[in-house]
């Protein structure tokens, strides 16, 4: 396996690392904050030095690299602290190992540092062994304290996306979705990175949301990946499925309906089989079935998203009184964020989120 092989010593310390005087970079340097990073949980953060030695398998760091102890001696814990001591971020980190042939998003990187997820696939252990030689580390110093990794294979009946949640998970009540994707044979979780989202939801003059036009940038995580699955629902009550039209640079491939229920699943065959690294933009159109006057849209997420836009366009001649965005938790019923949002001079209104985690986000809207 990949991740096995010896490291040529050095070809990645010289990426961003510190002078051996120890001092931080200047302004000039070019070094700045991680992006996106935002602040650690509770639990996730780099003690001060004094408290704690330094973790079993991390060994004394090149000179010059001083590495601060840390209370506990977990992955999150030595990898966070390594990356607060190099000065390097998120996104230089994701730069250097690019150029090793490793992809690696920020997403999944915070993830790692905040001891949310921890590294299994050949992929990211291979990604494992440069962090450790790209921020001073000795060999092993991180890979050694990766626990074993949890039970995988098909992301509905195995486990979830790395960094995600099961489907059903999201999904709340729709026991069936797992029977589905097991008909399917739906591909393994994370095959497909979602870089964005952008969701554009129609509603007409007599308040009825009546198409969903949707596009995905998608980036692969591994080789070889030739499809795509999707899941779109009615609004509960209504016995009639959606339809997935208008389908851009994929074709659809099989479908499969609960009518009972409102539930789609389809999968989308792409253009071209994709390769580490590669990406593609995904095009499609969902014509929603009548269930009535519509008061909202949302989205469900089972694993993290670079950027999500949503937009409600109403018919100039039917707008709402009011409208709000709304958060919700995995598998939640009620919001844990609320916000109002202006219908401005063309009938919409937007949000936007950037890094978007696993649950639900949409706009809802009152008629009068």
């Amino acid at each position: 396996m990949g991740s096995q092989q010896p490291q040529h010593s050095g070809r990645l310390r010289l990426v961003g690392q510190r002078e051996h005087s120890g001092r931080p970079p200047t302004a000039g340097g070019g070094e700045q904050a991680p992006v996106g990073v935002g602040t650690p949980p509770v639990g996730v953060s780099v003690p001060p030095a004094g408290l704690g030695s330094t973790p079993p398998g991390l060994g004394a760091p090149p000179t010059g690299i001083p590495v601060p102890p840390v209370l506990q001696s977990g992955f999150a814990d030595v990898l966070n602290a390594a990356i607060e001591t190099s000065g390097l971020s998120l996104d230089r980190i994701r730069a250097a190992l690019a150029k090793q042939g490793v992809r690696v998003s920020v997403t999944t990187l915070s993830y790692w540092r905040r001891g949310r997820s921890q590294p299994e696939r050949a992929t990211s252990l291979r990604a494992v062994h440069l962090l450790e030689e790209l921020l001073g580390l000795r060999h092993a110093a991180l890979t050694s304290l990766l626990g074993p990794p949890r039970p995988r294979g098909r992301w509905v009946t195995q486990g979830p996306a790395p960094d995600g949640l099961r489907v059903e998970q999201v999904w709340p009540g729709q026991a069936e979705l797992a029977e589905v994707f097991a008909e399917l044979d739906a591909p393994p979780a994370g095959q497909l990175e979602r870089q964005s989202i952008h969701d554009a939801y129609y509603v007409d003059a007599s308040r009825r949301g009546h198409l969903l036009r949707m596009r995905q940038v998608v980036r692969a995580t591994v080789d070889g990946v030739t499809r795509h699955v999707v899941v779109h629902k009615a609004d509960e009550g209504v016995q009639t499925c959606p339809e997935i039209t208008s389908v851009r640079h994929a074709r659809l491939g099989r479908v499969r309906r609960r009518p009972l229920s409102g539930l789609l699943v389809a999968e989308l065959l792409l253009d071209r089989p994709l390769g580490l690294g590669d990406s593609t933009v995904l095009e499609y159109e969902v014509q929603i079935p009548d269930s009535g006057p519509t008061i909202d849209y949302g989205r469900f997420f089972a694993a993290p998203v670079r950027e999500y836009v949503l937009q409600v366009h109403f018919d100039p001649a039917t707008v709402p009184v009011q409208c709000e965005r709304f958060d919700r938790a995995p598998g939640a019923e009620v919001d844990r964020h609320r916000e109002p949002l202006w219908i401005g001079a063309s009938a919409s209104a937007h949000v936007l989120t950037a890094d978007q985690q696993p649950g639900q986000v949409g706009i809802r809207w009152q008629w009068e």
